[in-house]
């Protein structure tokens, strides 16, 4: 027989088939031709950037644009057979030459992470293809590699595409089809591309508490302070949530099974409680099934405890799972493991993932999670800037949590409390206050501040005061021959005057500066101070200051040094800077 290698292109006739192999990013890298000559076919690899007859090196494998963006790849012997099952919207590649494809000259790290089935041709060739190929995908890094076995009524030689011709279900064999596994899929941790997030129009879950306070699987942390009213606030929350109904601008999305685990009203303080929750008559019948509440809990949320209570919440509700689980308070039931307290970020993080998110798992992944908490004492200062700091266990706490929300009183002499929100998945909710009126709940029209007025005058008295005072001594240290930058100033005269801590007297320096009350100027040494170093800004000073500095040259009678009395003027180009760092 003639050897076809040698014989020249044109005399094979036009070829009956051409496949192009392409980068990821669509890039030609090769074609491969088919011809049928009398001989035999006869399969013609053409480079495209050698612009010769031959394979690249390495060989490229097949489909890659599509196989580059997804996870699960079915590897089979020859284009026909992997555009057989593309045809069919399946995921599928080949090596270039199929079962003759060498190995070692191709490369399969884009099959890297991937879970491959390999689909072989009914021969030994395509077994020992198959293995083969296995093994090359296994040391390529495949997340698993499986080779399907053929059914044995089919023919030998028989692949995908003689599937497809004679209708086989494709799709059947290779999602339930015996296999031989090579490689064991380890679990991988969900991804998505840009592509796919923008192209998954599915609708998103519905809120169990709109608009977003309580999102399916999330977790909303409800801080207080001690006697600030929580447990009542959380009692007439939930009954309200479990009857359907609206509560200070909170919609459930339908009557919501809720189980209240509560460590610290007993019985009959509870139900003396519960009597006094203001519902229409159809929405406690409603509540009256869909609310229930443990009295004054007496154990921890270790592995005894939680032997008895998840049962207990399984079985709350004769069978239907509670859409939301209730925690109050957290330092009832606390455990850390061997971590530390509440107070403890370690034993914080134990808590929510090893006993609060094990409730969940084993009771309803997907209810809502609240968890009553106490706050810890902030600066008035620190509130106003961060609210949610006051949390205890505060950074466990807020890396873990899908909703914040605090209930706090600013003014002690009145009953107003307000309500204030950090939500993760969705837009800002307004704060407002609150206060409780005929047993009722109720939300507080304040936008005259009238209920705070006070409160309000009293804030802005005491920024007045430390204006002046920062103001005066910045006066008087000058007539001394004192200057000072702003941590200078901060560190001296923390704790005095009333000013504060470090951290508050510099915030002071700052908003006094933008409210142009401070300036600032570098060049300390012609008023006879020593360089302000590493300071960003210089020396602090005032309108009027003077600075009162020895002479250089001793008074001939007294022999001491006159005081030169030097008006500081600020930097102008450096003020115009500092302001707009602090607009930014």
């Amino acid at each position: 027989m003639r050897d076809t290698r040698t014989v020249p292109m044109d005399e094979m006739g036009p070829y009956t088939a051409k496949w192009d192999y392409c980068t990821a990013q669509g890039e030609l890298i090769a074609c491969v031709y088919r011809y049928d000559p009398p001989t035999g076919k006869e399969f013609r690899p053409w480079d495209v950037r050698a612009r010769m007859w031959r394979a690249p090196d390495p060989r490229p494998i097949y489909n890659l644009p599509t196989v580059s963006t997804s996870r699960a790849i079915v590897l089979v012997e020859g284009e026909k057979c992997a555009d057989a099952l593309i045809g069919l919207g399946i995921v599928a590649t080949t090596a270039m030459n199929g079962a003759k494809a060498p190995i070692d000259k191709t490369d399969w790290s884009p099959l890297r992470g991937k879970d491959v089935l390999i689909w072989p041709d009914r021969d030994s060739p395509g077994w020992e293809y198959a293995e083969n190929a296995a093994k090359a995908c296994a040391l390529a890094g495949c997340n698993s590699v499986a080779i399907l076995v053929p059914p044995t009524d089919k023919p030998v030689k028989w692949d995908a595409a003689d599937g497809l011709a004679e209708g086989f279900d494709c799709k059947a064999f290779i999602g339930d089809g015996e296999r031989r596994v090579v490689k064991a899929a380890t679990p991988l941790l969900p991804s998505f591309t840009l592509g796919q997030l923008l192209d998954d129009d599915t609708p998103l879950p519905d809120d169990l508490i709109a608009p977003r306070v309580v999102t399916p699987g999330g977790m909303l942390v409800f801080g207080g302070a001690p006697k600030v009213g929580k447990s009542d606030f959380l009692l007439a929350w939930l009954t309200h949530m479990s009857a359907g109904q609206p509560f200070l601008g909170m919609t459930p999305a339908r009557p919501l099974r809720v189980f209240y685990l509560q460590a610290e009203v007993q019985y009959h303080y509870l139900r003396e409680r519960a009597k006094k929750i203001r519902l229409s008559e159809p929405a406690l019948l409603l509540a009256r099934v869909n609310f229930v509440a443990t009295p004054q809990l007496q154990t921890l949320l270790n592995d005894a405890g939680l032997a008895q209570i998840i049962p207990t919440i399984q079985m709350a509700f004769g069978g239907p799972p509670p859409d939301i689980i209730v925690i109050d308070p957290i330092r009832n039931v606390f455990d850390g493991g061997d971590a530390g307290g509440e107070n403890d970020n370690g034993a914080m993080l134990f808590f929510l993932s090893q006993r609060v998110d094990r409730i969940r798992r084993e009771v309803n992944v997907d209810a809502g999670v609240i968890l009553a908490h106490h706050t810890k004492k902030l600066s008035k200062k620190q509130f106003e800037e961060d609210p949610f700091q006051a949390l205890a266990g505060a950074g466990s706490l807020r890396g873990y949590y899908s909703t914040g929300m605090l209930l706090q009183r600013p003014d002690e002499a009145r009953t107003t409390r307000q309500l204030i929100y950090e939500l993760r998945n969705g837009a800002a909710i307004p704060n407002k206050f609150v206060d409780k009126v005929d047993d009722e709940w109720r939300q507080v029209d304040v936008n005259d501040r009238l209920v705070l007025k006070e409160y309000g005058e009293r804030l802005d008295a005491e920024r007045r005061r430390k204006r002046d005072a920062i103001l005066q001594i910045l006066f008087e240290e000058a007539a001394q021959g004192r200057g000072y930058t702003g941590n200078q100033f901060a560190e001296t005269f923390e704790g005095k005057a009333g000013l504060g801590g470090e951290r508050t007297i510099r915030e002071r320096l700052s908003v006094l500066s933008t409210q142009g009350y401070i300036k600032y100027f570098r060049n300390g040494k012609d008023y006879g101070l020593p360089s302000c170093g590493r300071s960003k800004f210089g020396y602090l000073c005032v309108e009027g200051m003077v600075l009162n500095m020895p002479g250089d040259t001793p008074d001939p009678l007294t022999g001491e040094l006159p005081i030169r009395a030097l008006a500081v003027l600020p930097d102008p180009l450096q003020m115009s800077a500092i302001r707009g760092c602090n607009a930014r």
